[in-house]
């Protein structure tokens, strides 16, 4: 029975374990590897579009900050005139 016991898990660690190597393989092939570089570049992409979105959002509230800092609201000189000299 012991004997048996222990050929029973022998099998089925050596299955788990050839099953392991076979992913493994079948990432450094090729096709896997293109295929995990897509998804490098596709995770790659979205970062990238997500920085380039809080960036554009923080330039904003910036120049929100400066304009009400220098009182600029978009007219030159006293409102609705021509500016002083």
């Amino acid at each position: 029975m012991r004997r048996l016991f222990w050929l029973a898990l022998g099998v089925t660690v050596g299955v788990l374990v050839m099953r392991k190597l076979s992913k493994f393989a079948e990432r450094l092939t090729p096709r896997g590897v293109a295929g995990s570089l897509g998804e490098g570049l596709a995770e790659l992409a979205d970062a990238l579009r997500d920085f380039g979105g809080e960036v554009r959002e923080a330039m904003r509230a910036r120049e929100a900050e400066l304009r009400e800092a220098v009182e600029l609201d978009g007219h030159l000189g006293k409102p609705g005139g021509m500016p002083e000299r």
